[in-house]
């Protein structure tokens, strides 16, 4: 566990030497600002003490911005040949994806809690339902855990950024939107299984303020079957 905190806390770092993370952190802010407070079906606009605005827009910001993080987590080591030198050292592959995974997701947590004056913000308009914006919290962390699993999962496969981003990118698509829109064309149990599967049922559910055991198994699925699959695919690349 010391060793993955270890990776974690690098990567973390690595991400602020570069400016990925402020500029990550500028557009995010920037985006969900606008959409939340000036622009379309924003918070005035709504007439209602509630976030809502804010986590449908960060639903899909986070979606592109999360391939933007992990798509350098595995396949920059890999092109640079470093990460030959981090597997030889006393760490397992486990703890190189569970560190690097840490490392995106405290990243996705930072912009969260730099969001908190909107909360702040709103409670001081009017009466404010702090488990339903608690929920929507824990809802888009939920979301960003899955697709960075999934980021890091295409990130080992390749040593190229682009090509982790746009395969990590088209994956997400399916959970995002595709599986939804493939169940409103079927009926039955397949419509069931595609709504399962279907990402955006589960994110509005936990949204709403209505925690379902369903919901964090359907996530935590993801997650695990991800960084499962990411280390395999380093597990192989060692074989090799």
């Amino acid at each position: 566990m010391h060793a993955t905190w270890i990776i974690a806390k690098k990567e973390l770092q690595s991400y602020f030497d570069s400016l990925i993370a402020y500029i990550l952190l500028v557009l995010f802010l920037g985006f969900s600002g606008f959409f939340t407070w000036l622009f379309g079906s924003d918070i005035f606009m709504v007439g209602q003490a509630s976030l809502q605005s804010f986590f449908g827009i960060a639903y899909w910001t986070l979606f592109f911005f999360t391939p933007a993080l992990t798509m350098r987590l595995l396949a920059e080591e890999k092109k640079s040949g470093t990460i030959e030198m981090l597997l030889t050292k006393a760490v397992t592959d486990r703890q190189v994806v569970v560190g690097k995974f840490l490392a995106a997701l405290l990243l996705v947590m930072v912009a969260l809690v730099f969001t908190f004056p909107y909360v702040i913000t709103l409670s001081v308009i009017g009466d404010i339902d702090a488990g339903e914006i608690l929920c929507g919290y824990a809802g888009l962390t939920l979301m960003s855990a899955a697709y960075i699993s999934i980021g890091l999962y295409a990130s080992s496969l390749t040593n190229n950024q682009i090509v982790a981003f746009l395969l990590a990118l088209s994956i997400g698509l399916f959970f995002h939107i595709i599986f939804e829109v493939l169940a409103s064309n079927f009926t039955g149990i397949t419509a069931q299984v595609l709504s399962t599967l279907s990402l955006s049922n589960h994110f509005e559910s936990i949204s709403r303020g209505v925690v379902d055991t369903r919901d964090v198994i359907y996530f935590g699925s993801i997650i695990f079957v991800g960084l499962f699959l990411s280390e395999m695919s380093l597990t192989k690349r060692n074989l090799n």
